[in-house]
């Protein structure tokens, strides 16, 4: 016996008429799980309780849904013929693709309602920005002044601020306050400005709840940091500092005493004007619940959700469960109602997310925040009810309502009917900070997970491990992955490892329920789930061996998630023995769909999972789709292009006639809408996974080169399998990833590279290095995002990158390349069909050599290179597409050193045979959807000709600019390196490279205008001719000139013509160099150091750091820097530097039509 999740009964049609009561209403989830410690299975679900109106859509479907509609109101629609919608910019921490994602959905419900839409937004990575959605788009800052300036361009009706997270919402509170929207004859649609206001200014936000007697945690709202400390004294500690009009937790924290609160306030009051001091309440439960509310005042919970973790981690940072499984009923119902009697006191019109914390021991509960918008919860929420939270909110924001809105997925039901749910949902963050040098690795209130991903299962245990895997192809589930050396601190201090160290504790240390409560706070219930796990992994671990694992124990272990590789780790077995050994038996998945209604009436779409704890399938398999293979978690070097790349594909096998398939398991995707692929399966990525559907849908072939590198990965398992892989061969797929074969195929057709040589032992290392010289560079094989890649410049830290780089791929071979500094790196994006090239470009980076080409600044058209390059560089990549018979896309990079005696050398250094990050940039960029050629190269099918993209003129430059997230990642030293460190990217268009420069450096969200004749940091080394040349640049701009250190400020003097100064520089306290920085007025730093911090005392890691914590620009690189100067001298003069004034908009301020008439 297993334990499924309780179906809640069923949904009833919320109407403004009726009185909304705890029981009266629809229920989101119905009664929570009981908190069975094993093998409990919950109440069955009540009977359906009888709706006429309901009865009436289901026997006849449209006609149904005229007659109900004969009896709704009939508010006011919005008289809109184009409304613009602010976009959240480039993808951070705290703000990543949940916002594709919502814009998308919204741009959609627009379109379908006449209306012209027009986008602004710099993410030129996104889907929301293709030409199929919006009429226009600006790839322009989301910033005040450059959304003001669209607002007077365009003249819209009016403007949407809820679909573009905290950097829309910000900015729609500061337009309203500048009197544009009142001058310009905009409306707000949706929530207007003072409800935003009010949920985003806390001392408001407070007042206003306790009007209605909805309790808060005691607060005071402060904007200075002896306020702070006074607040503090009133309340008691502990404390907790909010930040106001800040996403994902930004400048918030707990503070035990007044030292705490003194550093943690200064940094607080750095990002944002006004903190919130409140008490703590670290441990209590946390829950959410998304609600959404008509003008009309109808009402519903979409969906309820509870923290893994107790209050004092970010939601964004906890493992979050759906529906909530240890709330009792009448905790839920009291939750829900006061959800309710907030949205309607504040007037939110769409969609907003409340959160709560949750007294453990008693009744009593605090609202802890209000998000007036679309957030990361609103997207986990739809994908994990199958309700369209976006569309219906951009709907309700025209004045649509509930009642008479469909419902998208059964087509018979209307919006105003809540979601129930007969499966459980886990979403488990990912982090990165195994990437970064001297970060802090501890999660609190600050959101610091660059992703996230969601499973669906029938237990939670099935769930749960499904999700673990999802987060990393080397995780196989709930296992001892950290082994802490102090257990009980690691336990009690949450980190991104603490789900590992509590499966330390219960597998090897044998901590009980009870100890692991007392020291995680994690609900009992949640952890007697994991102790079956633990349970079976003992008894699987204890049979020894395959042949003892009997049916019953298979079927077990399956339903409590268990994978085939992780059965086979245990009982000393292989993958492929278990998957045949599991089907001899009959252990099979089964397919059932989510409905949003707990199959209370029949869905119509095709939103899939897979689960043993079934035993049918509700779907019939007859169409023998193509399978694309999505790219899973968003990550560092894994973003929303590859989302764009998948979705491109999956539009264009349906538009050549072919029903499609998509698998992939992240909430924050566009591919994971219903309505994009004929059949989605909201699944892993696994072989296991993706073997199990190809199977059972019979598909006719698999997509692998779309997805990024996780399908990369299993391409030649599958192919061996006997899977159709569409495309380039796999075989040739492994000869690109594998270092050594690479290599040997460029030697072979006579194409140049760096020296190299396999490395089987540090002694083999250690004389080819000596021989070629140092830097050397060490590269492992089937990696994404340089992982463990390292610019080594002497014998000393030379074994050590060796050993991680073969730790982060033990199957395949580490290659040492002989690096070469101060080379100028290209990047070539190319589509070819049976081994001929149909379309190129060539991207140059402004960057030398040693910055991964994702945290690079890339140019196209090229700017610097001439017509024999880039003949040369064509060539190479057609010698390529040869070599490795290519039918879809491929990326490469390419080296170019200009000798002493003038000739260039052009070496590969890497190519990948799949879609890279740049190919939504070029794409849009040069008016040719790489991804749509692809397609056709990968099908076979309607191949187009050849065509030389690069030998057009074009009058406008692009330039992609990264989008790093150094101010949530405490400690973190912000270098740039070979391996990548940015979480997005943004990227503007211009009739020359300034302007385009310009537009995209000030679209990075955080960037800060610097303020004309005040102070600049210099530092780094001084034997980089760039620093000179920058001095002198700003210098001759007005700028006042500062460093902290004696070398620095000789050169700097030895200028002539230019003077600057020494400051004092505590390397060792925040608050007093926050008080130098403010002194000197400091606006942005530059600092070219040669090598990272040595230690956090190390003077330029200081600058670098304290640049980012203090809200300043940083340029780190001595290319850029230049160009930054460049493009100051060259902005400045067109009064670049000063704010909004009406009917004077700037030159770059185009919409991408214009730029490029073909989009």
């Amino acid at each position: 016996m297993w334990n499924v999740a309780a179906r809640a009964p069923a949904p009833r049609a919320l109407l403004h008429s009726l009185p909304v009561t705890p029981r009266s209403g629809a229920r989101a989830f119905g009664t929570s799980l009981l908190r069975a410690t094993r093998g409990s299975r919950a109440n069955p679900a009540p009977a359906p309780t009888p709706v006429s109106g309901a009865k009436t859509l289901e026997g006849h479907g449209a006609e149904g849904l005229k007659r109900w509609s004969k009896y709704m109101p009939t508010p006011q629609r919005v008289d809109a013929k184009k409304v613009v919608l602010v976009g959240s910019g480039g993808l951070s921490i705290g703000q990543a693709g949940e916002f594709d994602y919502s814009g998308s959905q919204a741009i959609k419900a627009l379109r379908e309602s006449g209306i012209e839409t027009v986008l602004i937004n710099p993410n030129i990575a996104t889907i929301q920005t293709s030409h199929e959605l919006a009429s226009e788009v600006y790839f322009l800052p989301i910033t005040p002044d450059y959304v003001a300036y669209v607002l007077e361009k365009e003249r819209p009706d009016g403007v949407l601020l809820t679909f573009g997270g905290q950097s829309a919402l910000n900015v729609g509170v500061k337009l309203e306050e500048m009197g544009v929207f009142e001058r310009l004859g905009v409306q707000v649609l949706g929530s207007q400005v003072d409800v935003l206001r009010m949920c985003e200014d806390r001392d408001l936000f407070v007042q206003a709840l306790d009007q209605i007697g909805i309790p808060v945690a005691r607060s005071e709202a402060v904007s200075t940091v002896n306020e702070a400390l006074r607040a503090a004294e009133a309340i008691g500690y502990p404390v907790i500092v909010r930040a106001a009009f800040a996403l994902g937790g930004l400048g918030s924290g707990f503070a035990e005493n007044e030292e705490e609160l003194r550093d943690l306030s200064a940094r607080s009051l750095s990002l944002s004007p006004q903190v919130l001091v409140e008490k703590s309440l670290r441990g209590w439960k946390e829950s959410e619940y998304e609600v959404l509310r008509d003008q009309a005042d109808n009402a519903i919970i979409c969906c309820n959700m509870e923290n893994f973790d107790p209050l004092g981690i970010h939601t964004g940072d906890s493992i979050v469960v759906a529906p909530s499984q240890t709330l009792s009923d009448d905790n839920y119902h009291m939750l829900r109602t006061a959800a309710l009697r907030v949205i309607r006191h504040l007037g939110i019109v769409g969609e907003c997310n409340i959160q709560y914390a949750l007294d453990p021991d008693s009744r009593e509960y605090r609202v802890i925040e209000v998000n007036p918008r679309l957030s990361r919860s609103s997207a986990l929420a739809s994908k994990a009810t199958g309700y369209p939270l976006a569309y219906t909110a951009a709907k309700l924001a025209l004045g649509y309502t509930l009642p008479e809105l469909p419902n998208a997925v059964t087509k018979t039901t209307t919006a105003c009917f809540e979601p129930s749910l007969d499966y459980i949902v886990t979403k488990i963050p990912k982090w990165d900070l195994s990437k970064f040098q001297h970060v802090n690795r501890e999660t609190g209130s600050s959101m610091k997970s660059v992703g996230e991903v969601m499973a669906i299962g029938r237990t939670f245990e099935e769930s749960l491990q499904k999700a673990v895997r999802q987060v990393a192809p080397n995780y196989s589930g709930f296992d001892s992955y950290a082994k802490p050396a102090d257990l009980d601190h690691a336990l009690r201090v949450s980190t991104d490892t603490r789900l590992f160290a509590i499966a330390y504790a219960m597998l090897e240390r044998n901590y009980d329920v009870e100890r692991l409560h007392e020291l995680t706070k994690i609900d009992r219930w949640f952890l007697y789930k994991l102790e079956n796990i633990v349970s079976t992994h003992r008894e699987l671990r204890d049979r020894g061996s395959l042949a003892a694992v009997d049916v019953d124990l298979m079927r077990t272990a399956k339903r409590r998630g268990f994978s085939d590789l992780q059965i086979a780790q245990l009982v000393g077995s292989s993958e492929a023995e278990v998957r045949a050994q599991r089907k001899a038996q009959g252990v099979t998945p089964f397919v059932k769909r989510i409905d949003t209604v707990a199959a209370e009436y029949p869905a119509q779409t095709n939103y899939l999972y897979t689960t043993y704890n079934a035993t049918s399938h509700d779907v019939e398999f007859d169409e023998h789709g193509t399978m694309v293979l999505g790219s899973g978690v968003y990550r560092i070097g894994s973003s929303v292009e590859f989302d764009w790349c998948a979705v491109t594909c999956v539009r264009r096998i349906k538009a050549a006639g072919h029903n499609t398939i998509m698998v992939n398991y992240n909430p924050e995707t566009v591919s994971t809408d219903y309505d994009e692929a004929n059949r989605l399966y909201f699944e892993e990525l696994g072989f296991e996974r993706v073997m199990d559907i190809y199977e059972l849908e019979q598909a006719t072939g698999a997509v692998v080169s779309v997805g990024g590198q996780l399908p990369q990965n299993i391409a030649m398992r599958l192919k061996q399998a006997n899977v159709n892989v569409l495309g380039t061969d796999p075989v040739r797929i492994d000869s690109a990833e594998d270092r050594h074969k690479f290599s040997q195929i460029l030697d072979t057709i006579g194409v140049d590279q760096p020296d190299w040589v396999e490395v089987t032992d540090v002694e083999q290392a250690k004389e080819f290095a000596r021989r070629v010289s140092y830097p050397v560079l060490v590269r492992p094989s089937y990696v994404l995002s340089g992982a463990a890649m390292n610019v080594i410049w002497d014998e000393s830290t030379l074994e050590h990158n060796l050993t991680m780089a073969a730790e982060v791929n033990t199957e395949y071979p580490v290659v040492l390349t002989k690096f070469i500094p101060d080379a100028q790196e290209i990047d070539i994006d190319a589509v070819s069909y049976k081994g001929e090239m149909l379309l190129h470009a060539v991207s140059e980076h402004v960057e030398n050599a040693g910055v991964h080409s994702g945290d690079a600044t890339l140019v196209l058209p090229p700017f610097s290179l001439g017509e024999e390059d880039l003949a040369r560089l064509k060539e190479i990549a057609q010698k390529l597409a040869r070599a490795f018979e290519i039918s879809g896309p491929y990326n490469m990079q390419i080296i170019r050193k200009v000798n002493p005696d003038g000739s260039v050398d052009l070496k590969v250094i890497e190519c990948n045979l799949r879609a890279s990050r740049s190919f939504p940039f070029v794409s849009k960029v040069l008016g040719v959807n790489f991804i749509e050629v692809a397609t056709c190269a990968i099908l076979g099918e309607q191949v187009p000709p050849p065509r030389d993209l690069m030998a057009q003129r074009y009058d406008h430059v692009a330039i992609k600019v990264p989008q790093f997230s150094w101010t949530r990642l405490a400690g973190a030293d912000p270098f740039l390196g070979v391996e990548m460190a940015s979480t997005g990217e943004v990227a503007a268009f211009g009739r020359s490279l300034h302007e385009a420069y310009w537009a995209s450096i000030a679209s990075t969200t955080g960037f800060r205008v610097p303020q004309p004749n005040k102070g600049v940091l210099l530092g780094g080394d001084v034997n980089k001719p760039e620093l000179t040349e920058v001095a002198k640049k700003l210098y001759n701009l007005g700028f006042k000139l500062y460093c902290s250190n004696p070398d620095v400020e000789a050169l700097l003097n030895s200028i002539p013509y230019v003077s600057a100064k020494r400051i004092w520089f505590p390397v060792k306290d925040k608050r007093k160099l926050r008080e130098v920085f403010d002194d000197y007025e400091i606006q942005f730093v530059i600092n070219l150091a040669k090598y990272r911090g040595r230690d956090t005392l190390d003077e330029d890691y200081v600058a670098r750091r304290n640049a980012v914590d203090f809200g300043l620009p940083l340029i780190n690189e001595a290319r850029t820097a230049v160009l930054f100067a460049d493009t100051l001298a060259a902005k400045m003069a067109q009064g670049c530097l000063f704010p909004y004034e009406e009917g004077r908009i700037p030159s770059e301020v185009q919409s991408w039509h214009t730029f490029v008439p073909e989009a």
